[in-house]
């Protein structure tokens, strides 16, 4: 609410540029608006605001999502469970975020691990704060945990490091938004995009709603073999409503140091997923006799088998996993000297869902080391 009063407010003042002033003006005016926004209400023993209203801050980023599947069948009347775990290596990112009284936008590039790169938009501010996180990513390595007599046990430690043709792709939207009930002494800005500084130890519990989308898709033909062992799954969308009650606390331990801990359980009352079934040529392949791979090389054998492998989409369903209980926890640490600050802080969520006889979760976790200077 407080983003759009905002804009409307910069609409109205732009109305009145044309009589005077242009667009300096109109920029000052809401400049003059966010410096008062960002000092409301707030006891300036415990928080104040630097003067500088300008943060520009260096960051350097490691993540590492963990996506786990299980599904249960039969082949030839024989069970098995299927267990893709994508568990990438911890990937390194850097970027830059620039922002004014905690009001910015952000952008990493991946340099190491995934590929992949994230966009960050932040606002925050007195008792409100809105974050929304964007993560895209690729692997063609899963950790692959197979259980069942189809495969033989000197041979499952080739099925658990599974190099994809395709890449799985990954793409997540995070976006969160919190009320302090104590932002008159604790700020969430302070430990997160310093905008403003805790002087004084202090902790509020908080209101939280976070809503989550995701994509897993691995649909292509040369998947085929991993469509088939999860009896047809191709794609899964997922959305995720969530609302949460949890505790924040600052710790000042000395002048410029901020220690940062947040928790929230969160009940997720949304929970829908879109699965895409396709079909594979998988059991006409198993009954070739080339399917053995004998008097064959690896390489003929896989020209063989990819060049003669084949899907085919066959719908998509929709359907609502039922609530369920996701984590939303944080820890930072910042030290601020001057018109400098350092920052380092990690948070992790958890992501679940489930449907007959296939479920799986989504683990994504980073940790972010920042320098920044207020200008």
């Amino acid at each position: 609410m407080k983003r759009y009063l905002i804009i409307i407010i910069a609409v109205l003042l732009l109305g009145q540029t044309s009589a005077g002033g242009g667009l300096p003006k109109l920029l000052k005016k809401v400049g003059t608006m966010l410096d008062s926004m960002s000092v409301r209400g707030l006891d300036r023993r415990y928080i104040d605001a630097p003067e500088r209203p300008w943060q520009v801050i260096v960051r350097g980023n490691v993540n590492q999502s963990i996506l786990s599947m299980k599904t249960t069948g039969t082949i030839a009347d024989i069970e098995y469970d299927a267990k893709p775990h994508l568990k990438t290596k911890p990937s390194r990112y850097v970027g830059v975020w620039a922002g004014y009284r905690g009001y910015g936008v952000g952008y990493t590039v991946n340099v190491g691990g995934d590929r992949g790169s994230y966009f960050t938009l932040g606002a925050t501010g007195g008792a409100y704060g809105v974050n929304v996180r964007i993560h895209s990513f690729e692997n063609s390595s899963p950790n692959f945990d197979l259980n069942s007599d189809v495969i033989p046990e000197e041979d499952k430690d080739e099925w658990y490091e599974v190099e994809l043709a395709n890449p799985i792709k990954v793409h997540t939207v995070i976006a969160d938004g919190y009320y302090l009930f104590n932002g008159k002494h604790f700020s969430y800005a302070a430990a997160y995009d310093q905008s403003v500084i805790q002087k004084r130890s202090a902790g509020s519990l908080m209101a939280g709603a976070m809503y989550y989308y995701g994509s897993i898709d691995y649909s292509s033909r040369t998947n085929g073999d991993l469509i088939y062992l999860m009896q047809g799954l191709g794609k899964v969308k997922l959305w995720q409503g969530s609302v949460g009650v949890g505790y924040a606390y600052n710790w000042v331990p000395a002048r410029g140091l901020l220690v940062n801990a947040m928790a929230m359980p969160m009940l997720t009352f949304v929970n829908k997923i879109k699965a895409y079934g396709y079909g594979t040529n998988m059991e006409e392949l198993m009954v070739d006799p080339r399917f053995m791979g004998e008097g064959m090389s690896d390489d003929e054998w896989d020209e063989w088998f990819y060049g003669n492998l084949r899907i085919s989409p066959m719908g998509d369903k929709t359907f609502n996993s039922g609530m369920t209980v996701n984590i939303d926890a944080r820890l930072s640490l910042t030290y601020n000297f001057g018109r400098y600050f350092i920052n380092a802080y990690g948070q992790f969520n958890n992501m679940r869902y489930s449907h007959d006889g296939t479920h799986g979760h989504l683990n994504d976790w980073f940790v972010n080391t920042s320098i920044g200077i207020r200008l």
